[in-house]
């Protein structure tokens, strides 16, 4: 937790400007067709400028910067030939098949805590909007025979934007994201536009 340089303890303070969050990925809307088949995690790292509305810093807004890295183990193969890329599902035979982005991210929020200036364990329900621009995006497909990474994915969204939500006590803080929009952007899988959105579930430390 920081403070303002004065000690007076009647004036505003900053608090949460740190965080770190580690997420479950759950691919929704995705056609029956299509599994998730292994552990799909990711974690997001960064600052938020803490902008308190009243003397108690009870409530205020957030607003910040961060960078997130994403996978997501599925049934989806992505391939790229002549600068074509290529999605279809995949059965058995292979020992590894995943995506994975990195990402630019924006976070907004509204915030609502108890903490006191000398209070350092306190309940926190912050929720807000998050936007995040693709920094890259690269899949990974190994069986038996051969092992194919595609990179330079176009058919991903440059663009992603969802809903947010961080709640708990002290240390530990339930994490939730529901995208609003798909990741990938005028993909066609056996003919079919392919709308695929991103929720995760997990955990969201705040520090400072």
């Amino acid at each position: 937790m920081a403070q303002d340089s004065s000690d007076d303890k009647s004036l505003r303070y900053l608090e949460d400007q740190l965080y770190l969050s580690l997420s479950y990925n759950i691919l929704l809307d995705k056609p029956s067709t299509i599994a998730q088949n292994g552990f799909s995690g990711g974690f997001s790292i960064g600052f938020v400028k803490d902008i308190p509305f009243t003397i108690k810093g009870d409530l205020g807004i957030g607003i910040g910067v961060g960078y997130s890295y994403n996978a997501y183990i599925q049934n989806l193969k992505i391939s790229k030939s002549n600068s074509q890329t290529s999605l279809f599902e995949i059965g058995s035979g292979y020992t590894k098949n995943r995506f994975a982005t990195s990402a630019l991210e924006l976070p907004f929020e509204i915030r609502w805590r108890n903490s006191t200036i000398d209070k350092y364990k306190f309940w926190r329900v912050y929720g807000g909007f998050k936007i995040s621009y693709l920094l890259g995006a690269k899949s990974i497909y190994t069986d038996t025979i051969e092992t194919i990474t595609t990179k330079n994915i176009d058919e991903f969204n440059k663009v992603q934007y969802g809903l947010t939500l961080a709640t708990g006590f002290s240390t530990w803080n339930l994490y939730v994201y529901y995208g609003l929009n798909s990741i990938l952007n005028e993909a066609d899988l056996n003919g079919n536009s392919l709308f695929l959105r991103d929720f995760k579930v997990g955990l969201k430390f705040y520090m400072m």
